[in-house]
């Protein structure tokens, strides 16, 4: 057997999803405009009623500066949802967070929750890139006042299933 050249070519085995890590279009990673090019979950209605969605794009907005307390999440996240454009809903039986938030101005409709350490932005049918930039905006601006004038540098990241 001879040695691999450099000439070679590397024949190892790689994964579809290694190589869009490597490439920075996989799922959690960093793009340019995350809010872009949103996949919309479809909705489906079972013979035994009710409705379901399959399919999901989450938006992550994470502080690069690291972790930060999840009440202190909350706590920022009540203060932007507290704006009049937003019209939300909670549930008080989950283990976490969990609002279903529509933006009167920009018509999007969206589910968030606050969860280790992040704040995740759920796309659905009624979701469109507008609102979620909207509430970023409105987040980094919120965050700026509470943080006594100190800027926070969010992470966004998205994933799609």
């Amino acid at each position: 057997m001879s040695e691999q050249s450099d000439a070679d070519p590397d024949l190892s085995f790689s994964t579809a999803a290694d190589l869009r890590e490597a490439s920075g279009d996989g799922p959690g990673s960093e793009s340019d405009d995350a809010f872009a090019d949103l996949h919309h979950p479809e909705r489906t209605f079972p013979r035994a009623g009710g409705m379901r969605y399959e399919g999901a794009t989450v938006i992550e907005l994470t502080p690069r500066d690291g972790p930060v307390d999840e009440a202190e999440l909350v706590a920022l996240t009540d203060t932007v949802l507290s704006a009049d454009r937003y019209r939300v809903g909670d549930w008080f039986d989950l283990p976490l967070p969990v609002f279903l938030v529509h933006d009167d101005e920009t018509g999007d409709t969206f589910r968030l929750a606050v969860r280790e350490a992040a704040i995740e932005l759920h796309v659905r049918s009624e979701t469109g890139a507008e609102g979620l930039r909207a509430f970023h905006d409105r987040l980094v601006e919120v965050a700026e006042h509470d943080a006594a004038g100190a800027s926070l540098d969010w992470r966004v990241t998205r994933r799609t299933d």
